[in-house]
């Protein structure tokens, strides 16, 4: 992973073009950058970035942040109400219960 200014990039190799295609992750628009290695990845997806933030502000629109880490989330009454028992059993907040929950689950990915 690379970052500039707050926005993550992943990478992965491209053998139909021997290079290396980026991919900004952490914003709703789609950003790429392409290298040959990590410094021009670095370079690339700054220049990337750059005009991505030129064309917004000549478009007058505001560029995409990335994600603030903010995540809203709808259920049932039934899972919410024991959502909250777990979290009040643990002596947590629901929202760092979540958290703990998540954290946990996207590490066995």
């Amino acid at each position: 992973m690379i970052e500039y200014k707050g926005y993550i990039g992943v990478v992965d190799f491209d053998p139909e073009i021997d290079l290396f295609h980026g991919t900004v992750i952490n914003t709703q628009d789609i950003i790429t950058f392409y290298g040959a290695s990590v410094t021009e990845l670095r370079a690339e997806m700054q220049k990337s970035l750059e005009v991505y933030f030129e064309v917004c502000e000549e478009q007058g629109k505001t560029p995409d942040k990335p994600f603030s880490g903010t995540l809203m989330l709808e259920t049932s009454p039934e899972l919410y109400n024991r959502i909250a028992l777990n979290a009040a059993r643990r002596q947590l907040e629901i929202d760092a219960y979540l958290q703990e929950i998540l954290e946990k689950a996207v590490l066995t990915d």
